[in-house]
């Protein structure tokens, strides 16, 4: 009995070509998306479910109720004093420094950017996996280091590393003491190398509380809860940090975000680990099963119409003594036939479009293609889509009586006709939906690319100060290249816009309450770099010799923040609570710009003279840009010597700081084209069975005089009706879902009426190509083809 189903559907399929080519290319398409789709979501949410303790693991996070900041930083003192104070209910905390520094071996040399430093437990903690050495003891040496293999390979190529020895900043020979598999994409951690934190041990600044720097992990006791230890820890805070918080005329909190639930956590501007967007996760969650509806919609269409087809033969089956379940069964499984070679050609077409889809990731999945997973997912969509996709045109069809179908007078009838129509209207929708969405993405993204920031990028070099010999002659350095021709002005700071900005507490004139405020330590030459305007007072000066110590900028909203005029601004003192002594006088105002992500309001600033030059900005003359590139290379050489020379263009930072949200447009743009794609196959599939329907009319009709115009318009009115009522449906709904997302972004594109007209333009355009393919062809074929039987 199977058997002959089988061969029934498969004649079927190669009887009807042109349909069974649209189910199929459709299926395939859509579920290859949902593969995709459902790959990443995968990877998204197996974030570090890889470690053993995942479960009691927690990062301590340090906030403060006033400002709403929280930052993942602590001071070394915090580890060490939360495992004393709280014994029996923390088991055990580590402490990870991420840093970089200059490696050598022989010739070779390497600025490393991935080197965390790390207490001796780190390998007993979490547990990424050692290839070489012991967990509990490859960190104990002071002077050891451990690396990933591909770091390995890098320096010793297939030699064994272990006992081998590295230079670190020309400062530590370190022992290579392990070597550990590769950190995997699905870790919010991201390392290519660990040594022990325990050098720095005695150093004098590792005791200070308020010198934070490290992130601190703690393993709590399975019987401990997360928010009965919270509410111990202000007693924790007043008994350590009480002097200084009374200082600062401020407090601090501690809290506990449980590691599985760190990698979505809201990215702070001073967390510089891995992190995700659930939001981005749902969407594109929300994308896969709008596509894979859509191509369920087509089968069910096409399979419903071409039921008038298939009537003969079901009151033949039927008269034969076919049972209705008997037919039920044999039409869904023909879904699933159809479905399953979908789902073959899927897994095909996924295998081959993996290398791109990883690229346009921009990471490996750790989720295999040919995992488990996978084809539980598949089996899970021959029975979702070729069971129920496949259940209404079954029904459909085994419910025509006997004689009517034999003498072919069965018709679908209204009802049939409206629900086919709902269904080109839901697919429509979909995809006017996503084209609205991708214009709108694409509009945010063009403009904040092409926004004002308040400052001059062009033309400007952005190099890091992140090694010794660079900070300890950042003064040389900068004198070397104001000397040369071609540098138009040079200035070290803490921060470049887009970079770090850290928040204090400030005492200021006049002011009876602390204010907070985002601060810059810079030299005379911030505001000439950037090209800013002084909207009120000066620029600091070399003429005024108490600049470098007693004076600051605001910029304009500071200023207001602390209800003033910019004039009423000048001349009034401020202290940081934190590293100012003495009072500093306010000598200029200078203009909003955007020193922060275009996603945040622009922020208080507070520009001082302070000592503390993480950054170089080097602004070159117009001309001969990489001249004057290879000009900073020659002094950053002489300089540092055995440091490469690493740089990057400010009109740069765009790209990376909203490196996600371009991400995000471009696979939103492809997954809308596929829907677009999927949507037009059915309307043609639809179109080819009304053409097919209506040959006789359409020879009648020629014979007596209409043009191919005019059939072409009778052919494609009916047609596009759905399509135009799905624009009406999807135009308010994309408004108030894309209103939603752009909230995400303090500076946002407006909604314009131009965005939804060239999205119902698009689709309609599209639609109305896909029909009229088939309706010119229908308009064009000769009458007597059809009317010579009559």
């Amino acid at each position: 009995m199977f058997r002959n189903y089988f061969k029934t559907a498969w004649r079927n399929l190669t009887k009807n070509k042109v349909f069974s080519i649209i189910n199929i290319l459709g299926l395939t398409i859509g579920i290859t998306t949902c593969m995709m789709i459902f790959l990443y979501i995968m990877n998204e949410f197996s974030v570090d479910n890889f470690h053993e303790r995942k479960d009691n693991i927690y990062r301590v996070m340090r906030g403060s109720k006033s400002s709403g900041i929280k930052a993942p930083y602590l001071s070394g003192p915090y580890a060490t004093n939360l495992l004393n104070d709280f014994q029996g209910e923390i088991l055990s905390a580590v402490r990870v420094l991420p840093s970089n520094g200059l490696v050598t071996f022989g010739d070779k040399a390497f600025n490393e950017k991935k080197l965390y430093i790390t207490d001796p437990e780190f390998f007993t903690f979490f547990s990424f996996p050692l290839m070489k050495g012991n967990p509990s003891t490859v960190l104990k040496e002071p002077y050891s280091i451990v690396l990933s293999e591909s770091t390995a390979r890098k320096y010793f190529g297939n030699n064994d590393p272990v006992n081998k020895v590295l230079q670190m900043d020309k400062n530590y020979s370190l022992k290579v003491t392990g070597v550990f598999k590769d950190i995997p994409a699905n870790s919010h951690l991201d390392f290519d190398m660990v040594m022990p934190l325990s050098i720095y041990y005695k150093a004098e600044w590792f005791d200070v509380w308020m010198n934070n720097n490290n992130f601190t992990y703690v393993l709590l006791d399975p019987h401990v809860k997360k928010q009965e230890l919270e509410k111990k820890f202000p007693a924790f805070m007043d008994k350590h940090l009480g002097a200084e918080m009374k200082k600062m005329a401020t407090r601090f909190d501690l809290s506990l975000t449980p590691l599985k639930d760190i990698y979505f956590e809201s990215q702070s501007p001073f967390d510089n680990v891995k992190h995700g967007d659930k939001k981005v996760v749902y969407i594109f969650l929300s994308v896969a099963l709008f596509i894979l509806i859509i191509a369920c919609i087509n089968f069910v269409n096409l399979s419903t119409i071409r039921a008038v087809d298939r009537s003969k033969e079901v009151g033949l089956r039927k008269v034969m003594g076919a049972r209705r379940k008997q037919l039920i069964y044999q039409f869904i499984g023909e879904s699933v036939l159809i479905t399953v070679i979908s789902c073959v050609f899927s897994v095909v077409l996924l295998n081959v479009l993996m290398p791109w889809y990883i690229d346009l990731l921009g990471y490996n999945l750790m989720v295999s293609w040919n995992s488990w997973e996978i084809w539980v997912f598949l089996i899970s969509l021959v029975i979702v889509a070729g069971i129920l996709a496949g259940s209404y045109p079954a029904f459909i069809l085994a419910a025509f009586a006997p004689v009517q179908a034999l003498k072919g007078k069965i018709n679908p009838g209204k009802a049939g006709a409206l629900f086919r129509q709902a269904l080109v209207v839901f697919q429509f929708a979909i995809s006017v939906l996503l084209i609205i969405g991708t214009i709108i993405i694409m509009s945010q993204m063009n403009y904040m690319k092409s926004k004002d920031l308040g400052y001059n990028q062009d033309q400007t070099l952005i190099v890091k100060i992140d090694n010794n010999d660079i900070y300890n002659h950042r003064i040389a350095f900068k004198r070397e290249l104001q000397n040369i021709p071609g540098i138009e002005s040079v200035s070290l700071m803490s921060g470049e816009p887009g970079g770090f900005f850290d928040a204090f507490t400030f005492e200021v004139e006049d002011q009876l309450e602390p204010w907070k405020a985002r601060s810059e330590f810079s030299d005379f030459e911030f505001v000439k770099t950037l090209g800013l305007k002084i909207i009120a007072g000066r620029d600091f000066s070399s003429q005024f010799g108490t600049d470098s110590a007693q004076a600051v900028l605001l910029n304009k909203t500071a200023v207001t923040q602390l209800g003033l005029t910019p004039d009423q601004a000048i001349g009034k003192w401020i202290r940081n609570t934190l590293r100012d002594s003495t009072r500093r006088r306010v000598v200029g105002v200078v203009d909003d710009f955007h020193f922060l992500s275009l996603k945040e309001k622009i922020d208080a600033l507070v520009i001082s003279t302070s000592d503390d030059r993480r950054v170089a900005l080097i602004k070159l003359q117009g001309g001969d840009i990489a001249s004057g590139v290879d000009k900073v290379n020659q002094v950053y050489r002489q300089i540092a010597p055995g440091y490469p020379f690493e740089y990057s263009f400010m009109d740069q930072k765009f790209d990376t700081m909203y490196k996600a949200d371009i991400q995000q447009q471009r696979i939103l743009s492809i997954f809308s084209a596929l829907a677009i794609i999927i949507a037009c196959l059915g309307l043609f599939g639809l179109a080819s069975f009304t053409a097919t329907r209506r040959n006789r009319e359409i020879s009648i009709r020629k014979v007596l005089g209409s043009s191919v115009k005019s059939i072409v318009v009778l052919l494609s009115r009916d047609l596009l009706k759905p399509v135009l009522i799905a624009m009406f449906i999807a135009i308010p709904a994309g408004y108030l879902i894309m209103h939603n997302w752009l909230d995400n972004f303090a500076y946002r594109t407006a909604l314009q009426w131009w965005i939804f007209l060239l999205a119902a333009i698009l689709t309609l355009t599209i639609a109305l190509v896909t029909v009229c393919l088939k309706a010119i062809s229908a308009a064009r074929t000769k009458p007597v083809t059809y009317l010579k039987t009559e």
